[in-house]
């Protein structure tokens, strides 16, 4: 222990939170480091010699060598794992100490905590983190929420810590209660979205004929342009990884069962709740469970047909074909950002978060998996527009859109006949086509409702908020 109280404490030293303490400790912080096994907290410590770290065995000896008010970092498995260290902090704090949860927790259950902990004296922070191992180590992007005067306390480590996109740190204070931990939810949604039309734009290449290392450098170049971010620079570096068992491209070895963790199943339940359309996501979400089907798959691929004579474009129409699944790519992955944005946005109004939407996609230009170059162009259209209703009319994102609408309808009427999944970007497409018909045959669905169940409709022209029943015929013998 030292003589001089540290500055910061961070409890749970997996990957995620050894490379936070690291982050915090190189911005000129002193840091105090708990784990429930005592033997990873010292070969933690042992492992970085010189840095300014106290190593601590106890949750009391952790707290007494933390200055007030003390700012605890809990990162843990989310769940009941964080309600138990709370329960075991609450005795050691005092009042004004700052608990913070930077994992990935329903906000729901920030929210409750918030409550819990409120009443006690003690001030609560649900933050998102976003950018992974190396995020965490070199600068993510951070979403916290909770009290105003509680994000001033914290600022000057947060903004030390975060990534910078633009000069400016990517983190800013979301709202009260549960808002970062919610955007975070959403921001895991929204790269659900992207993830998978990435993978449906690698599939499309795929069936074309093109090799693993062909379709890396497609995307090694595209990261070059207008569709540079973080998923598409990966992707180009995944699929050029050789491994050196086989010497064949690591991709082609990895089963195709998808993982996911829960944040955009959580993210699918909101929307529901909030009557929001987030159909990109919905599908990304269900692409990973259908993936992970695997033996149905494999047992209906010998059984359910699809189209039996495949596509032999020669060199200069695969050239044409990848140029238009650039701009369906580039167009579905702006329905992505727009429907979570949007789900954000009525949360925001249902909760009284007041969450600045262009603030927000300006924190996500960096350290975080969803940054891209696009997000300027949302921080600028937000700045442009405060209350832009919805992303895909600011007149940078419709004029992309328009632009490039045609080659999207072409690449998934491709996919279509030529049997291909394209779930996410075909929903993108529905999306898109629905939001800009002035006329959807919804009038027929409700007189459907209204002759099974007096549901009754609205007429065209009649007053707006005038109800209608017909006597429909009687069609049951």
């Amino acid at each position: 222990m030292t003589d001089k109280l540290n500055d910061f404490g961070l409890i749970g030293l997996a990957v995620m939170g050894q490379n936070l303490v690291l982050n915090v400790e190189s911005r000129g912080f002193q840091v105090s480091v708990y784990n429930r096994t005592t033997a990873v907290t010292d070969e933690f410590v042992a492992q970085h010699p010189g840095k300014h770290l106290t190593a601590t065995h106890s949750l009391a000896d952790f707290v007494q060598s933390l200055a007030r008010p003390r700012k605890v970092m809990i990162m843990v498995k989310a769940g009941a794992a964080v309600d138990a260290v709370i329960e075991q902090l609450i005795p050691l704090l005092e009042t004004d100490d700052i608990v913070i949860d930077g994992g990935n927790s329903l906000y729901t259950d920030t929210e409750r905590r918030d409550a819990w902990l409120t009443p006690l004296g003690l001030r609560f922070i649900g933050a998102g983190v976003s950018g992974g191992e190396e995020g965490a180590r070199k600068g993510p992007a951070i979403m916290p929420g909770g009290p105003a005067s509680t994000w001033a306390v914290m600022r000057p480590i947060f903004e030390s810590i975060a990534a910078v996109a633009e000069g400016q740190p990517c983190v800013r204070h979301i709202g009260p209660g549960g808002a970062g931990h919610y955007v975070k939810m959403i921001h895991n949604g929204i790269e659900y979205g992207d993830m998978q039309l990435i993978c449906e734009a690698y599939h499309l290449m795929q069936s074309a004929g093109m090799a693993t290392l062909e379709i890396a450098e497609v995307f090694n170049r595209w990261n070059e342009g207008e569709l540079q971010s973080y998923l598409i620079q990966i992707t180009g570096k995944a699929l050029e990884q050789i491994d050196p068992e086989t010497g064949r491209p690591i991709v082609e070895l990895i089963l195709d069962k998808a993982g996911q963790k829960g944040t955009g199943q959580w993210t699918l339940i909101n929307a529901a709740e909030q009557a929001v359309v987030i159909s990109t996501i919905n599908a990304a979400v269900e692409a990973r469970v259908l993936s992970s089907q695997k033996a149905q798959r494999v047992e209906a691929s010998h059984i359910l047909q699809g189209p039996t004579t495949p596509w032999a474009g020669d060199q200069a129409a695969r050239d044409a074909l990848v140029a238009k699944i650039h701009d369906a790519l580039y167009a579905a992955k702006v329905i992505s950002y727009a429907q979570g944005l949007d789900l954000v946005r009525s949360m925001s109004a249902h909760k009284g978060w007041d969450i600045d939407l262009g603030g927000l996609a300006s924190i996500w230009r960096g350290g975080c998996i969803i940054r891209a170059r696009f997000l300027n162009y949302i921080t600028a259209a937000y700045a442009a527009q405060p209350e832009l209703q919805h992303l895909m009319l600011a007149p940078y994102f419709a004029a992309l859109l328009n632009r490039t609408q045609q080659a999207w309808r072409e690449v998934v009427a491709h996919a279509v006949t030529q049997g291909i999944p394209v779930p996410a970007m075909s929903a993108s497409l529905g999306y898109y086509d629905s939001l800009r018909t002035a006329r959807l045959p919804a009038n027929l669905l409700q007189a459907q409702r209204d002759f099974f169940g007096a549901h009754t409709y609205e007429r065209i022209d009649k007053p707006a908020g005038q109800w209608f029943h017909t006597v429909w015929p009687d069609v049951v013998g």
